[in-house]
């Protein structure tokens, strides 16, 4: 990609980001790093300031809510709260309501739109939301020229697009920022033009903005899916070296790809010196190599390694559960994953439909059918209610055990099912 701006560089910003730009080529070449690098970009840093962090997100408005003062801001607040629920229809409904209330929609209101049907996968919809905005007269600022860039880049992949928006906005005056490349860099890299996306980073470089580990990780990910992890972890090298560490996203990033390969001794040693590194394993790390584990048959292994995640005080999610209880499941050793759904509120895990759904199935499969009805009984007991993957699962399994399926699912259904009916079940043995 041709320069997007010529900006004068001090002496020293101009050999700082020289030497940058060689270690970024290095890559390829594998040429040795300066040494004074680390020292050099550090003083760099001192001269950007951080940004405070955010505040918690407020909760989830109501289908249909609408602010109690017709002001620009206050309609900002909660399309975007919308938009964090995923709620799309909500969002356009605000704008143009707006408009009913003679409360004309600032940029903030129309780039939250246009983010929020971006990512709903609706890019058309998109692009008319902007061009309404231009022909109100509403000049896009950085956010908006931002979330454009994002909607080439990375929904409708038109990168001479992206570019051209990039060239405007320089032309009015509204620099690019680290998170205007960063969203270019992820397009990219989806793309598979990783190529391309370091072509992008050296031009950050050029232009003295700084990256930070949110425009590093999307190349790191290009490269674990194509298969070149080497080039991956010279990259987390890169990144440790000039003071941008990769954080747990990209730790996880490399796991997964390790495990891929069957590659579990470097899995090992990530984790044994994640401390070390400054990176701390989540809940995602551990369900990743478990989940790796278990289809490589190591099952015993996985729950080692269970335990090793509660000692470290990490709750499991659902997945986690459900990669445990599949791998039991399909090891024939149903009653160790009833243990593990009946030792669910030791561990602080609330045992889900799906938690229960795979174990019963892998039952069911199993001939053991009274097992699975003790199971569904425990379901009652505990509050969960079944869906239509738990009605067929006892379906099948009544058929199987002879009795009256129709008649005992309609009961089911209709939740009308007698204790006294439920209690006889629930007393059969596994």
């Amino acid at each position: 990609m041709p320069s997007l701006t010529q900006q004068s560089l001090s002496p020293f910003g101009l050999s700082l980001f020289r030497r940058l730009r060689g270690h970024i080529r290095g890559l390829s070449s594998r040429e040795p790093s300066t040494n004074d690098l680390p020292r050099r970009f550090a003083e760099l840093v001192k001269r950007f300031s951080h940004r405070p962090p955010c505040s918690a997100p407020p909760p989830v408005p109501e289908v249909g809510a609408r602010p109690h003062w017709p002001h620009p801001f206050e309609y900002a607040s909660l399309i975007e709260a919308y938009g964090r629920a995923g709620q799309a229809e909500e969002a356009l409904r605000l704008l143009r309501e707006m408009k009913n209330f003679s409360c004309r929609p600032d940029v903030v209101c129309y780039t939250s739109v246009i983010d929020i049907l971006a990512s709903s996968g609706r890019p058309e919809e998109a692009l008319d939301v902007f061009d309404e905005m231009l022909s109100y007269g509403i000049a896009p600022d950085a956010a908006a020229f931002t979330v454009l860039v994002k909607l080439y880049s990375c929904c409708l992949r038109q990168f001479d697009a992206a570019y051209e928006v990039v060239r405007w906005m320089v032309k009015c005056g509204c620099a690019p920022d680290v998170v205007t490349y960063s969203t270019l860099i992820a397009g990219l890299c989806w793309a598979g033009r990783v190529e391309e996306a370091l072509g992008i980073l050296d031009q950050m470089l050029e232009e003295e903005c700084l990256p930070n580990v949110y425009t590093f990780t999307p190349i790191v990910q290009a490269y674990c899916l194509s298969g070149r992890i080497d080039k991956a972890k010279e990259l987390m090298n890169t990144m440790e070296i000039i003071g941008c560490p990769p954080n747990t996203v990209t730790h996880n990033v490399l796991v997964e790809a390790l495990c891929k390969i069957g590659s579990f001794n470097e899995v090992e040693t990530l984790l044994k010196d994640a401390t070390l590194k400054g990176w701390q394993p989540d809940t995602i790390t551990y369900s990743i190599y478990m989940d790796s584990l278990c289809k490589s048959g190591l099952a015993d292994k996985a729950f080692d390694l269970f335990e090793v995640m509660l000692e470290r005080g990490l709750r499991p999610n659902a997945v986690t559960l459900n990669i445990l209880l599949d791998c039991l499941c399909r090891a024939s050793r149903a009653r160790e994953a009833k243990c593990l759904l009946e030792r669910s509120a030791d561990v602080k895990w609330i045992a889900s439909v799906v938690n229960y759904n795979t174990v019963m199935s892998r039952l069911s499969d199993g001939g053991r059918w009274p097992a699975v009805l003790k199971l569904f009984v425990d379901m009652f007991k505990k509050g969960i209610t079944a869906n239509s993957w738990t009605c067929n699962i006892v379906v099948h399994s009544l058929s199987k055990a002879g009795m009256q399926a129709k008649h005992m699912m309609s009961t089911i259904c209709s939740r009308k099912w007698p204790w006294r009916t439920l209690l006889q079940i629930g007393s059969l043995t596994v």
